[in-house]
């Protein structure tokens, strides 16, 4: 036990070392914020109430005087009335977990003791009382002392809240019988950013937070086994599973235990609770321990004891193809509402098919790196995580689960083309919360964010993908990447002008259509006539089958990139032929055969380049 302390701890001061780091060489051009938070809280598990103080040192890195602060109070969503609510009464397509049964929002029919809150009852700066205003799910704090660049502030808050049912994310006594998942339950400080506050409500989406330190008591009913972020720091008073093998656990007097956690270096901070969990472990060789958390329910038993070796897999995965793991604790937690990340966790329902559980771990993992390890915002840039997230997490599942797809990407592919095609498509870089409907935010956040990473493999060749996904997360863990971040990261090892891509695929919705036009006898030559159609720009791949069942391919480098890829079918030969312009629409080249000895001309047979109409695709000489 004494050496998981030494390790923790070390981890702690690796952190520090980092984060002196980074701000030493980003200080002329880089900055973020950092927190400490300190938390003591008691939950009463009959009416789902609890009270907590919160001591929070927060520095502002930033080169600016801040004279307000804000915080987030995400449980105010869940009352008849809130923001979220209203939203959930206008959208064509509200989430079926959030309705009833008869298409009304489950949050309108709260009753007080089933509502969420949170409120601060007293707001303190360095000593100081402060005035505070909520406003729904913000609590807007004028600061009588203004918080100079450099410098540090300490506040001081006493706080209550109130766990609602379950309907999003968080609440209590899940479909599943979870009497607590505790996300989004504390108030917690808005990121402040070079774009400035975002202090944005809670209506449906995710999130966005200030990296820093949180050391957490959490006091409640003895019989309830707690699981989540952070490393327990009392195991020898708590048991339940974290005690030392082979040791025995001091017993604590009267009905409750506190629960001591400490995370280093996160950005949230998740907890779940339940009487009835069961707490597994499993070390993962060179990696992290993981722990398990699921109710002792015999339907579902045998399944999340298979999970493990496979979590196991996933993390060695993740840890090869995107960069190591660096804490040394993962938790799976039976709860919420679905699957949701959480820093050093996920909560996830529990009973599932076999195949259903290791994808949605599969999934919530993936965010330990896209999102609690490189937290770009998401209510911005959503696609950059959960798009990210798909097109890591398809490459695992095909790797551990199979059968091995030869494109493991292929829903996403068809999920965008459904999209491109409904007439409902809005840009990529729309705000969260400003979609029209649930449809196409997650769609273009999960699929065509996914495309956005497997199509530059198309572009810039798949070992150079590879190196990008791993140059990025070298590069940007523990800051707050944007989407100019992963484009310059792909320039850099490329070699190629890749702006094109960045601004087409997130900024429009503009699409892919190329098609061959026509092949024609040139004398003793074939003439190939190829077309643009749609309005966004790609280099192609030209496969030529021949009717002797000779193959060959010809490659047209799309001019405005600068470079060119290297050969994906180094089997077959190659032609690098002439830059094609994307002003011009269509594109000619010779093949130095006669027409009457080719069967097909096809464009990408990769299938990779998101092509919204593939029946132009491919020439076929009739027999």
């Amino acid at each position: 036990m004494q050496n998981k302390k030494i390790i923790q701890s070390g981890l702690l001061v690796l952190f520090a070392g980092l984060t002196s780091f980074l701000w030493g060489q980003n200080n002329t051009s880089y900055w973020q914020q950092h927190v400490d938070y300190t938390m003591e809280v008691t939950m009463n598990v009959e009416n789902f109430q609890y009270q907590g103080s919160q001591k929070l040192v927060y520095t502002n890195n930033s080169p600016d005087v801040l004279n307000k602060v804000y915080y987030h109070l995400y449980f105010n969503a869940f009352q008849p009335g809130s923001e979220m609510d209203m939203r959930l009464q206008s959208i064509k397509d509200p989430d079926g977990r959030m309705t009833t049964k008869e298409k009304k929002s489950r949050i309108s029919t709260l009753t007080e003791g089933e509502m969420g809150y949170l409120h601060a009852l007293s707001l303190k700066q360095d000593g100081q009382n402060l005035s505070f205003e909520e406003e729904g799910t913000i609590l807007v704090v004028t600061l009588d002392k203004p918080i100079p660049a450099g410098s540090s502030t300490t506040f001081e808050m006493e706080f209550e809240g109130q766990v609602p049912v379950q309907i999003r994310r968080s609440g209590r006594n899940n479909s599943e019988g979870v009497a607590l998942s505790m996300s989004q339950w504390y108030p917690k400080l808005a990121e402040y950013d070079f774009e400035g506050w975002h202090a944005d409500p809670y209506i449906a989406r995710e999130f966005h937070g200030v990296w820093g330190n949180f050391d957490v008591k959490l006091t409640l009913d003895k019989d309830y086994v707690v699981g989540g972020t952070g490393y327990l720091q009392n195991p020898q008073e708590i048991g339940h599973g974290y005690e030392a093998p082979g040791t025995k656990v001091k017993k604590q007097k009267g009905k409750t235990l506190t629960w001591h956690f400490k995370a280093p270096m996160v950005h949230d901070f998740m907890w779940a609770a339940d009487p009835e969990y069961v707490h597994d472990t499993l070390q993962v060789p060179d990696g992290p321990m993981l722990h398990f958390f699921y109710k002792n329910n015999p339907e579902i038993l045998e399944n999340w004891k298979n999970l493990q070796p496979k979590t196991a897999e996933t993390m060695q995965f993740f840890s090869k193809n995107i960069g190591k793991y660096p804490y040394d604790q993962y938790s799976v937690v039976q709860g919420g509402d679905g699957g949701m990340e959480y820093a050093m966790s996920t909560l996830i329902t529990g009973e599932r098919k076999f195949g259903s559980l290791v994808g949605v771990t599969v999934h919530e993992m993936a965010h330990s790196w896209f999102q609690h390890l490189l937290a770009t915002n998401e209510a911005k840039h959503e696609w950059m995580d959960e798009g990210f997230t798909s097109f890591i997490s398809s490459l695992c599942m095909n790797e551990i689960m199979g059968p091995k797809k030869e494109n493991p990407f292929e829903n996403s592919y068809r999920g965008y083309y459904y999209l491109a095609k409904s007439g409902t498509e809005q840009p990529q870089g729309t705000h969260a919360d400003r979609y029209d409907s649930n449809t196409p935010y997650g769609i273009s956040a999960y699929s065509k964010g996914s495309i956005f990473l497997s199509q530059l493999g198309y572009v810039i060749g798949q070992d150079k993908l590879m190196e990008t996904v791993r140059k990025y997360y070298e590069d940007f863990k523990f800051k707050h990447p944007v989407p100019n971040d992963i484009k310059r990261t792909a320039e850099k090892v490329s070699g190629m002008e890749l702006d094109w891509y960045l601004t087409d695929w997130t900024q429009t919705t503009n699409t892919i259509d190329y098609g061959v036009k026509e092949v024609s006898a040139d004398g003793a030559n074939t003439k190939v006539t190829l077309e643009r159609i749609g309005l966004m720009p790609m280099p192609l791949d030209i496969l030529v089958v021949y009717k002797d069942g000779t193959q060959e391919t010809f490659y047209a480098p799309l001019r405005m990139m600068r470079g060119e890829k290297e050969n994906p079918y180094p089997t077959l030969n190659r032609t690098v032929l002439p830059d094609w312009p994307w002003a011009y629409s269509t594109y000619e080249f010779a093949i130095e055969k006669p027409a009457s000895s080719i069967k097909a001309v096809v464009l990408d047979p990769s299938q990779l380049m998101a092509d919204v109409n593939q029946e132009n695709n491919t020439y076929q000489q009739s027999e």
